[in-house]
């Protein structure tokens, strides 16, 4: 009785994965090439609320959220996206204990370092690096300048990031820049523009995010690219990140590729 109840079970989940691995390869040929986002951005939200539901520790959900971005990376080249940007430790993740934010940042230089060890990907910091503590940030500065010749997909790795932090350090830069020329306060006030602005960010010389995906659920924007994303398409999955497969990360693309954009029009 025990080994029919088990043969059962194998059939059924082989059964599933026939089903799932179909309909993955229907959402694929589904998709049309032209609709592709060019920019997309990720809120890798949920490792936590990974780990309580599956019985493991914090550090057990930030390593499993951690271990899928390769995956990501993959889909994106995949699918035709040429930027990514991954959210994975906001300027509010800074105040957590040291008990869960030492081990998380460890966990970060190490990706970060696998993700430049494979030679595929152009790695690019954004973030105040300033606030992080200087191993993290010597992690992130050296993983920029080992993939900087990479001609693959470029990843924006978003670390000790905030939204607002990102604007105020952009326009504390545009005072600088312009007081170092000796240019009057007047005169800097009448020609503060969107597009000097812009030119000061994290981003700089990057196009805006076409879409934003956000996983666990949680439907709001949190601080992610508060500038860059006005204008941008927003998808929330359910799934927490660590949970997150090709398919939803196919159903994201199709959603966008439905979708009449309007750029604030």
């Amino acid at each position: 009785m025990g080994q029919a109840s088990g043969d059962g079970k194998g059939a059924e989940v082989g059964l599933s994965d026939v089903v799932y691995g179909a309909y993955e390869r229907r959402l694929a040929r589904g998709l049309d090439p032209a609709t592709v986002p060019r920019h997309v951005g990720v809120m890798l939200d949920g490792n936590r609320r990974w780990a309580k539901v599956n019985g493991f520790d914090t550090a057990d959900g930030h390593q499993a959220g951690a271990d899928k971005i390769k995956d990501l990376l993959a889909w994106c080249e995949q699918a035709g996206v040429e930027l990514v940007t991954l959210w994975l430790l906001s300027t509010d993740n800074l105040r957590r204990d040291s008990s869960e934010l030492d081990p998380l940042l460890r966990i970060i230089e190490k990706a970060v370092a696998d993700l430049a060890a494979t030679a595929r990907w152009r790695l690019h910091p954004i973030g105040a690096l300033d606030l992080l503590p200087e191993e993290t940030a010597e992690a992130l500065r050296e993983a920029e300048v080992a993939t900087r010749g990479v001609k693959g997909l470029t990843v924006n790795v978003a670390v000790g990031y905030g939204g607002r932090r990102e604007i105020a350090d952009a326009v504390r830069h545009l005072l600088i820049e312009h007081a170092a020329l000796g240019t009057p306060i007047e005169v800097i006030a009448k020609n503060v523009s969107v597009e000097e602005i812009a030119r000061h960010l994290y981003t700089r010389g990057q196009p805006d995010p076409d879409l934003v995906i956000r996983t666990s659920g949680e439907q709001r924007l949190g601080g992610f690219l508060l500038w860059q994303s006005a204008k941008s398409e927003f998808y929330f999955c359910e799934a927490y990140w660590p949970d997150f497969r090709h398919v939803d990360f196919l159903r994201a693309l199709r959603s966008y590729a439905n979708r009449e954009r309007r750029f604030g029009r």
